[in-house]
């Protein structure tokens, strides 16, 4: 495949804030990258580097092998053929919708304006509201109005600030699929910012996980969700729950039992973290003397995935207070009540073990 966008080894700091630091990555012409991290992260300092709004201190920006930042030069914003979406769309009020769209294709032909405006209303099926203004849409009709105004210009890369946190949650997972299919249509590249996992397992193609101004892992969002390079990476994605576990020569011990684990990443006799999901997990509630509670509920509530249960380990059965575990995530059929013991046990799968 071909590599649309370059940044090598990016930099910036303000007022002696490293806001973004070292930072390396690539995307492939027609691939949608995710970037997602917690608040003051540096992911929207990064669309703005990409776009030209904020000038990196250090490193090196390549759209399509054109150089648009280095140590020595910076293209202006509105000579990068990159489109822009922000998270309020920043429509003109005062404009109808063929306006808004028409705004950055002033320099066509009529002919080809009229072309390109028609073509968009089209696929983002706009038509019957060519003449309305701004206030007289709905959310989901504003935001594709945002894209067709950015995608009129034929950007080579597009940037979009958090699209969907305006927007309801049932419209919201809609418009994910409905605007990645529209993207793919189009073979756009295209760079998005958000908080929320769920919207880039769902319209992204890759994901960069970023923390205080760096880039934790860059890859395939199934890839990251399998194999998260560390806890921190792990824990803000919430792929599952943590369990205490003390290594030795013997395994994996912890309160939910001796685990059997061959080989780890982590030096025998250590302290880590086993990441669990809740399909891992095994539930019996009938304790019996052979298989004693080592758990009980602390939280219940109800999903299309069944009841959902945060389980903690027992005061009287924790000998050692390192290895006691809370909010352990479960999901079963199985009704249960609050403050009820129950017993708890891991399968054998490929543990991931971390230190924090």
């Amino acid at each position: 495949m071909t590599v649309l966008l370059t940044i090598q080894q990016l930099s910036i700091t303000l007022q002696d804030n490293v806001v973004l630091s070292e930072l390396d990555l690539s995307l492939n012409k027609g691939e949608i990258l995710g970037l997602v991290g917690a608040s003051g992260c540096g992911k929207t300092t990064l669309l703005n580097a990409i776009a030209g709004f904020s000038k990196p201190s250090h490193g090196k920006i390549v759209i399509d092998e054109l150089t648009l930042s280095d140590n020595n030069s910076c293209v202006p914003a509105e000579n990068r053929q990159v489109g822009m979406i922000f998270q309020d769309y920043a429509l003109f009020p005062h404009l109808t919708v063929q306006e808004n769209i028409a705004f950055g294709i002033s320099k066509l032909s009529k002919a080809e304006q009229d072309k390109q405006i028609n073509d968009l209303l089209t696929i983002l099926k706009l038509e019957e509201y060519s003449n309305s203004y701004i206030h007289q849409l709905s959310g989901g009709q504003q935001q594709r109005v945002a894209i067709a105004r950015a995608l009129a210009p034929k950007p080579k890369l597009l940037l979009l600030d958090e699209p969907f946190s305006n927007i309801d949650a049932r419209l919201r997972n809609e418009l994910m699929v409905e605007i990645r299919q529209l993207l793919k249509q189009f073979d756009m590249t295209a760079i998005f910012v958000t908080h929320n996992k769920d919207e880039v397992f769902t319209f992204a193609d890759k994901m960069a996980v970023m923390a205080q101004g760096k880039l934790l892992q860059f890859d395939a969002p199934s890839v990251i969700c399998q194999q998260p390079n560390s806890y921190q990476v792990a824990d803000f994605l919430q792929l599952g729950s943590w369990l205490p576990c003390q290594l030795d020569a013997t395994g994996a011990q912890s309160l939910l039992g001796l685990l059997d684990v061959d080989t780890v990443s982590i030096e025998q006799q250590d302290f880590a973290y086993l990441l669990v999901k809740p399909a891992q997990l095994l539930l019996d509630t009938e304790v019996a003397e052979n298989h004693k509670a080592n758990a009980q509920v602390d939280y219940i509530s109800v999903t299309e995935q069944g009841y959902h249960y945060y389980l903690s380990s027992l005061e009287s059965s924790v000998p050692d207070q390192t290895l006691s575990f809370n909010k352990l995530s479960l999901y079963s059929d199985s009704v249960l009540s609050l403050k009820q013991q129950v017993s708890v046990s891991v399968k054998a799968h490929d543990f991931l073990f971390f230190q924090k």
